[in-house]
């Protein structure tokens, strides 16, 4: 099936490509960014007709396409221009696609241009630094004009609040924004593999998520299809990183395990996903019951199990249930001279309440969350990742 772009003209060969505003929907830009890059590097539509609008043809959208993958990975946009000429070279032309003369930034030489990799490197960044505030890129001008705004008609102005970020979180973004799975995926994989699952989740996976939750929130359903494309791949990703962990060679069957619930009428499971990863990748042995677990239920396993921890999450104060809380950390188990309790974490903007309730725990991150249950006298297999 094939989405073509409304025509309000009817010249002669408006069917050959799509309109500015189009396109930059579909990339999850603003027609600003576009109309910057034409100017500033040369990326434009290959034929132009004059007194008329633009129009851009496949070959110029694939050209563009490539663009946002290599900016949302981090490569200057500059460099990825270069590159993203070169690709698009339509075939038995061998010229690339965009303006005769491919121009760049103010003060770079043609010879400069000339000289640079084929292949483009994204910078490093540490753990540490590389936080880029909405709207506001760096010397090139990557934030220049640049908003995430929506995939569909009627959401001009709709960027995505992500404020003061790394880059690769606004990589992310975009890539959600503009509904490109395959970008998406690199990008977690990327992020995961770079900088650790706890840094990841908390700096590039998590931020990205809420600023598309409190989009969808304020905008009705607008924007469902991108938050649901961009939590189907997190845990997808993460799930991945579970099982893959939970195979490796040396895992003992016999250790107690963590529980991870979601309380009574709780769906958001993607923190758990999160913790569950981290927690077996360390060797820790993890029992995941998943979304609205009910209380009987939640009870019953620490009873059956001899749970040693159990991590309870919710998002949202009505699903948080202190009473249920208190009663599982007041469950003893065991045998009759030698009976023991759980220790319960409550997790989640939900159990603000919870802060002066001493017999649980409130971990704040993911990394606390993790360093709690070590805590916890969890024996870890031998071999695992510290």
């Amino acid at each position: 099936m094939t989405t073509t772009e409304p025509h309000s003209g009817g010249h002669p060969g408006d069917e050959a490509g799509v309109t500015t505003g189009f396109l930059a929907r579909k990339l999850g830009v603003s027609p600003t960014t576009l109309r910057s890059w034409d100017r500033r590097y040369g990326l434009g539509p290959a034929a132009r007709v004059e007194g008329r609008h633009r129009r851009w043809s496949p070959d110029d959208v694939a050209m563009m396409q490539d663009m946002c993958r290599m900016t949302a990975a981090g490569v200057p946009p500059a460099e990825a221009a270069r590159v993203a000429r070169r690709r698009a070279v339509p075939e038995g032309t061998g010229t690339p696609l965009g303006s005769a003369v491919e121009p760049g930034p103010p003060g770079e030489s043609a010879a400069g241009q000339a000289s640079s990799p084929e292949r483009p490197s994204p910078a490093g960044r540490p753990p540490d630094g590389g936080r880029v505030s909405e709207g506001h890129g760096g010397a090139e001008g990557s934030g220049s004009g640049e908003v995430l705004e929506g995939t569909g008609t009627g959401r001009s102005g709709g960027g995505l609040p992500l404020g003061s970020v790394w880059q690769e979180c606004r990589g992310l973004a975009r890539a959600a924004v503009r509904l490109d799975a395959v970008a998406v995926q690199e990008q977690l994989t990327r992020a995961v593999t770079t900088y650790g699952l706890i840094t990841a989740w908390e700096e590039i996976l998590a931020p990205a998520l809420h600023a598309v939750g409190r989009k969808w929130e304020s905008a009705g359903d607008q924007y469902v299809e991108v938050e649901h494309l961009l939590s189907w791949h997190v845990s997808a990703t993460l799930r991945h990183c579970y099982v893959r962990s939970s195979q490796a060679p040396g895992r003992s069957g016999d250790a107690l395990p963590v529980v991870l619930a979601c309380m009574p009428g709780e769906l958001h499971t993607l923190p758990l996903e999160a913790l569950s990863a981290v927690l077996a990748e360390r060797g820790l042995p993890v029992l995941m019951l998943g979304g609205a677990v009910p209380a009987e239920a939640l009870v019953a396993t620490v009873r059956r199990i001899g749970s040693t921890a159990v991590v309870l999450w919710s998002q949202s104060r009505s699903t948080a249930s202190l009473a249920l809380a208190r009663h599982l950390a007041a469950t003893r188990w065991g045998v009759r001279g030698a009976r023991t309790h759980t220790a319960v974490h409550v997790c989640g903007p939900g159990w603000g309440a919870a802060k002066h309730e001493t017999q649980l725990r409130r971990p704040r991150s993911l990394r606390d969350a993790v360093t709690a249950l070590a805590g916890d006298g969890l024996t870890p297999r031998a071999g695992a990742v510290p």
